[in-house]
């Protein structure tokens, strides 16, 4: 499974962006997937994340009420809806897919990232 985002930019706080995390490759034994990112000199962290049918959500503290994570499996893409961004917020965002293989083992399949800056 190969995983890209896109979406990511320059905005001010306050502002709003959307970022994609389009799969390719054997989609259909993607599991949950989720954001995460990581700013300078800071270790990754937990955005969101989402099961597979989209059923349930979890999102760290800083973000809840602020970020929307979703997913549209019929266009194997995930979303991350960010509002009322924060100068805080800046980082790189990373999508992460669980996938399982035929014996049901999970592996992380990891995307380039997408960096994120968020402007006073």
């Amino acid at each position: 499974v190969q995983l890209v985002e896109s979406g990511g930019g320059l905005v001010q706080a306050g502002g709003s962006l959307r970022l994609s995390c389009a799969a390719s490759g054997s989609t259909a034994s993607i599991d949950a997937m989720g954001w995460y990112r990581q700013a300078p000199g800071k270790q990754r962290e937990l955005v969101a994340v989402i099961t597979s049918t989209g059923g349930s959500t979890r999102y760290a503290d800083s973000v809840k009420g602020r970020f929307t994570i979703s997913r549209d499996n019929a266009k194997n893409t995930m979303y991350l809806q960010m509002n009322s961004l924060k100068p805080e917020d800046t980082a790189v965002y990373y999508c992460k897919a669980v996938v399982r293989d035929y014996r049901n083992r999970q592996f992380e399949n990891w995307g380039q990232g997408t960096l994120i800056t968020v402007s006073e």
